[in-house]
């Protein structure tokens, strides 16, 4: 990892350069050692969201790849390691959770390969998505089990009763989720109109929009239909539905929609003079476009359904996607085929890191192959926890030269 250096404030050179952070573990960890004395110090579990800077430019996206970027990381030191490796899963699957209930994102959990896990760690698992826009994968978060190597290095250790005498160095975790998140949300729902949020993190779930106010339109009703726009508002915030009205009276109805269509707003309501007269409203869903008649006295108990309905849509569609794009292959030529069809796959991997270079380089295309480019080679992505396929005994990896150890998931990714 390249490290962003100061050197100069202002006009003058600095005695000592200073590094802008990088990850934490340098600097947590000799904290950690003053901390722990006994086991009674320990667990230890510390979390911090914090802005990192990793001076790496390979291809700058936004959200995705950029030299700062937001994240949580959390910190964690046990007495022993089935305590780190059971809590390693636990927060993998918070990860999961977060992409799945709260994001309508499917993921792919796994272990990363040798070539691809954390540096420093002992192994690294994953949580991998997909966007199917592109053909490509991108890694969502990661928890990594960092083994006894920082509390050799920093001596983090404690003494056990059960061993009197005796110093015993913690084992220890780390793992985080960033603001990539964003950008993976955006490309996995969004469409040719613009965003499309799933309403659980949508902070904006509702929009109310009156229709139909024209110059003939007498003044007593159009009143009576922005008195109407505010009754539903303030009955739908009641109902813990995060919901706004557009009064704006220099914008026509037209332009609002594009705009909020454009933010992603989960549920567009129409009201008109015709509305009105009818004791109903009009329910537009963002993930399909379709429009829905609501009478007045359904309004909470149907736009809430309708909310859940929409998240439900927008998981089951991706998911679908996921599985129509993550196949297996037994052979290099399948797999080049699968790749250039824009898809993940799983196939059968002896582990070796030179390998994964050769198949890096075999599945890149020869155009613009600048970093990051869609034609760019094949990576790992995770070794997932549950493969498509069981590996056979004897079984060679793609290679042909080594005996394959698991079903990897590769892919071209961000």
């Amino acid at each position: 990892m390249k490290v962003a250096w100061v050197t100069r404030s202002g006009k003058t050179e600095l005695a000592e350069p200073i590094a802008v952070r990088p990850t934490s573990e340098t600097v947590m960890y000799p904290a950690y050692a003053k901390w722990v004395k006994s086991h009674r110090d320990l667990p230890i579990k510390l979390n911090q969201w914090c802005n990192v800077v990793r001076w790496e430019f390979k291809h700058p996206q936004p959200f995705l790849r950029t030299r700062e970027f937001l994240w949580q990381e959390g910190h964690t030191a046990f007495a022993t390691k089935e305590e780190a490796v059971e809590e390693v899963l636990q927060i993998l699957e918070l990860y999961a959770r977060v992409y799945e209930e709260l994001m309508a994102i499917p993921v792919v959990k796994g272990r990363k390969t040798e070539k691809e896990k954390f540096a420093g760690g002992d192994y690294t698992t994953t949580v991998e998505a997909y966007i199917s826009a592109s053909g490509r994968a991108i890694q969502g978060a990661t928890s990594h089990h960092l083994g006894q190597n920082f509390s050799r290095m920093f001596e983090i250790v404690f003494e056990d009763p059960k061993k009197p005498g005796e110093k015993q160095l913690a084992y220890q975790n780390s793992w985080g989720i960033t603001t990539r998140t964003i950008g993976v949300l955006t490309m996995v729902h969004g469409d040719n109109m613009g965003m499309v949020l799933p309403p659980r993190v949508a902070c904006l779930q509702v929009i109310i929009i009156p229709c139909g106010i024209t110059a003939t339109l007498p003044e007593v009703e159009k009143e009576l239909l922005l008195a109407q726009c505010s009754k539903y508002l303030s009955r739908l915030q009641k109902a813990d539905i995060r919901v706004k009205a557009d009064l704006r009276d220099n914008y026509s109805p037209g332009w609002k929609f594009n705009h909020w269509e454009l933010k992603g707003v989960p549920i567009r309501l129409e009201v008109g003079p015709k509305d009105l007269k009818q004791g109903q409203c009009v329910a537009v869903r963002r993930d399909t476009g379709e429009k829905i008649i609501l009478p007045d006295a359904e309004i909470e108990k149907r736009i809430t359904s309708l909310l859940e309905e929409i998240q439900n849509n927008l998981f089951k569609r991706a998911s679908d996607d996921l599985k129509k794009h993550m196949v297996v292959a037994d052979s290099m030529e399948q797999f080049q085929k699968d790749l250039d069809q824009g898809k993940i796959v799983q196939i059968p991997f002896c582990g070796g890191i030179e390998c994964e270079d050769w198949i890096k380089k075999t599945t890149a295309r020869d155009q613009d192959l600048e970093p990051g480019a869609p034609s760019m080679g094949a990576k790992s992505l995770c070794i997932p926890f549950d493969p498509l396929k069981t590996l056979q005994p004897g079984q060679m990896c793609v290679s042909g030269k080594e005996l394959a150890q698991n079903y990897t998931l590769f892919g071209r990714s961000y």
